[in-house]
C-alpha cells in the first residue's frame, strides 16, 4: 500500500512522527522501532511520498485523485490547477517578485532553517523573499500555516496566501515535496568552475556550426578572463549573498547517426561531462529527441539555433527559445492569405519543400491550419538528394493553384529558374531562405511575400551594433550573422541571470531568472522585444510579411504590420 493510501488513516497526533520519519528517510538514515531494532529506511515510502507531492505542488491534485481546494482571506474559493503551488513559488521553490508582491522561497532549507549563524545558514544563499530573521516552522507550525494562514511567528500571512484543507496524508506528501526540492550538490556545479555544454545535431549545417561555436568560445573565454580569483565568502549585515567567482567550462556535444540514437549519446555525454546547462547550439530538421532529453533530465536548454522548434505543451518547462520558427512563419503566411482574399478567396494552395529538411514540420503546420478554413492544400516533397535543376521541375509542376508556398533553403531558392505565370500569390520562409539575403532570382522578387519573424532591418540596425563591434574587436569572422548574434544573444542572457542569482544554482532557478528578467532587456538582437510569461516558451512571438523593394538589393518593405497571431 502506497504511503498517501497508509496515512488516510493516520490520527492527527501521528502525524509528527511520521514526518520525522520522512524527514530520516529523505537524509538516507536508519529508522528504529519500537524494541530499539534498527531498519533500514525504505525509500518506496519516501518515493511515494514525494510523488504525492509533487502532484499538490505542482497540479493542485490530492493524493486520492481529487483537485485541491483553497479559500482566499475574501472568501473566495479556487481548485485544481489554480490552487497549484508553483503558481506563486515557482518550479524551483524559491519564490518570485511581482509588482509589489514578494513570494517566499518554500523549499526545505528555507522554511526550517535554525536561527543564527550556524554553518547551516552560512551556505543558505540570499534569494529575494527569504526571512532570516523569522522563527523557523516546524512541521506543526507548517501545517497550521497551510490549513490556517498563520506563520511560525504567530503572524497572518498576507492575503495572497489561500488556506487548504490538507488532510495529514496529503500535509506529509507536501512537506516531503519542498524537502525534496533542496539540492546541496547540483550537477555541473563545483566551487570553482560552472559547467555548460552545447549539442550539435549531425545534420547541422557546418557553416553555422563554425560560427556558432566561434561566439560561445570567445565568449567564455572573455568572462573567464574578466573573473576574479575566488575569495573568501563575505557576509552583509542581516542576509548572506555568496558571490564566488566560478570559471565557465564549454563541453562541445556533436551528435551521430540516426535520431533514434540521440538519447542514449546524450545520456552518456551527461554521464562523463555532467553540466549545469546547455547553452544555445545548433540543429538540423528535428531537435525534439534533444529537447525530451533535457525535459527528462530536468537540465535548461537555453535559446538552441533551431529552425523547427519542437512543439511544446503544459509539462514543458527546460527548453527556452528565442522564436517558435517556422512554425511561427506558416502561421503568418495562413493569416495573410486568409486576410488578404476575402473578397477572392484562395481555395487551393501548393506547397514544395524538400524531404528531409525543416520544410517538412512547417508544410505540415500550414497545411493544417488552413484545412480548417476549408482550403485545399498540396504538397510536392522534392527527394532528400535532389539536383538543383529538379528544383525548377517541382516548382513548376506546382503551379496552378491559387498560392504556392516555398520552404526551400538558400540553395534551391538560387535554384528557382524562371517563374510559372501561375499563381500569382507566392510565399517563402524567410529563416529557410536567408531573411533579406534570400538569393532569388530577379524576376521572382516582385512576386514573392517573405515570412518575416524578426525585426526590420531598419529598426534593429542599433541593437545589432553592440554584437557587430564585439565580433570585430575580437577579429571573428562573420559567416552566419542571424546565428551568430542569436548565440552572442543567449550567452548574454546567461551571464546577466548568472549575475544576479548570487550562488543560488539550481537548474528550476536559472529558468525562472531568464523568464523574469528577460522582458527588461534592452538588447535584443533581431528581435524587437523578448519576454517570457509563466509557461511560455518563445521569447518572441510575432513577425511581419515584406517583399523586395527592387529587382537587386536587398531593401525591404513590410506588406502587413508586426502580428503575432
Amino acid at each position: 500500500m502506497a504511503l498517501a493510501e497508509r496515512m488516510q488513516a493516520t490520527p492527527t497526533r501521528c502525524l509528527l512522527r511520521v514526518l520525522m520519519a520522512v524527514c530520516l528517510v529523505a537524509a538516507g538514515a536508519p529508522v528504529v522501532h519500537a524494541g530499539g531494532k534498527v531498519k533500514a529506511a525504505s525509500k518506496e515510502v519516501v518515493s511515494d511520498s514525494v510523488a504525492a507531492g509533487r502532484a499538490i505542488y505542482l497540479h493542485g491534485i490530492l493524493t486520492n485523485g481529487k483537485p485541491l481546494v483553497g479559500t482566499h482571506a475574501d472568501g473566495m474559493s479556487i481548485q485544481g490547477a489554480n490552487t497549484a503551488c508553483v503558481n506563486c513559488h515557482q518550479h524551483s521553490g524559491l519564490g518570485a517578485k511581482e509588482g509589489h508582491n514578494t513570494i517566499p522561497p518554500i523549499t526545505g532549507r528555507y522554511l526550517f532553517r535554525p536561527i543564527g549563524r550556524s554553518q547551516e545558514n552560512l551556505d543558505l544563499p540570499f534569494v529575494i523573499g527569504m526571512r532570516p530573521d523569522r522563527a523557523p516552522y516546524t512541521d506543526e507550525t507548517l501545517a497550521r500555516a497551510v490549513r490556517e494562514g498563520v506563520d511560525a511567528d504567530g503572524n497572518a500571512l498576507r492575503y495572497l496566501m489561500p488556506r487548504f484543507n490538507l488532510d495529514d496524508a496529503d500535509m506529509v506528501a507536501l512537506i516531503a515535496y519542498l524537502r525534496s526540492l533542496d539540492q546541496r550538490k547540483v550537477p555541473g556545479v563545483s566551487n570553482t568552475v560552472l559547467h555548460f555544454a552545447t549539442i550539435i545535431t549531425p545534420d547541422a549545417d557546418p557553416v553555422k556550426r563554425e560560427g556558432m561555436l566561434s561566439v560561445v568560445r570567445q565568449f567564455f573565454a572573455d568572462r573567464n578572463a574578466s573573473q576574479r580569483a575566488p575569495s573568501p565568502r563575505l557576509l552583509s549585515t542581516h542576509k548572506v549573498s555568496f558571490k564566488a567567482p566560478r570559471q565557465w567550462q564549454l563541453h562541445v556535444w556533436e551528435l551521430k547517426g540516426p535520431a533514434s540514437t540521440w538519447n542514449a549519446q546524450l545520456k552518456r555525454y551527461l554521464e562523463q561531462e555532467p553540466v549545469f546547462a546547455v547553452l544555445s547550439g545548433l540543429g538540423g530538421a528535428s531537435w525534439a529527441p534533444v529537447q525530451a532529453f533535457c525535459e527528462s533530465e530536468g537540465i535548461p536548454c537555453l535559446f538552441p539555433n533551431v529552425e523547427a522548434p519542437p512543439a511544446v505543451d503544459s509539462h514543458s518547462f527546460y527548453s527556452l527559445y528565442f522564436s517558435p520558427g517556422v512554425d511561427l512563419e506558416a502561421d503568418l503566411i495562413a493569416r495573410h492569405i486568409l486576410d488578404s482574399t476575402r473578397g477572392s478567396p484562395t481555395r487551393t494552395v501548393t506547397q514544395v519543400y524538400r524531404s528531409g529538411e525543416s520544410g517538412v514540420p512547417a508544410a505540415t503546420f500550414l497545411a493544417k491550419v488552413l484545412k480548417t478554413d476549408g482550403i485545399r492544400v498540396t504538397s510536392h516533397a522534392l527527394p532528400a538528394d535532389a539536383q538543383a535543376g529538379d528544383v525548377a521541375d517541382a516548382v513548376s509542376a506546382a503551379s496552378g493553384a491559387d498560392a504556392m508556398v516555398l520552404w526551400l533553403h538558400q540553395k534551391d531558392i538560387a535554384a528557382l529558374g524562371a517563374p510559372p505565370r501561375e499563381p500569382e500569390a507566392v510565399f517563402m520562409s524567410g529563416l529557410m531562405g536567408g531573411l533579406e539575403n534570400a538569393p532569388l532570382p530577379a524576376d521572382w522578387r516582385s512576386r514573392v511575400n517573405i515570412a518575416y519573424p524578426v525585426d526590420l532591418p531598419e529598426q534593429r540596425r542599433v541593437r545589432l551594433d553592440y554584437p557587430l563591434g564585439w565580433f570585430r574587436f575580437r577579429r571573428i569572422p562573420i559567416v552566419d550573422l542571424p546565428v551568430q548574434v542569436d548565440t552572442y544573444l543567449a550567452c548574454g542572457i546567461l551571464s546577466e541571470t548568472l549575475n544576479g542569482m548570487s550562488d543560488t544554482f539550481m537548474r528550476e532557478y536559472l529558468v525562472e531568472r531568464v523568464q523574469n528578467m528577460l522582458e527588461h532587456r534592452i538588447l535584443t538582437g533581431y528581435f524587437p522585444r523578448l519576454s517570457l510569461a509563466t509557461g511560455q516558451r518563445f521569447a518572441s512571438k510575432g513577425g511581419y510579411i515584406v517583399k523586395f523593394a527592387g529587382a537587386d538589393g536587398n531593401r525591404l518593405m513590410a506588406v502587413s504590420n508586426w502580428t503575432v497571431p
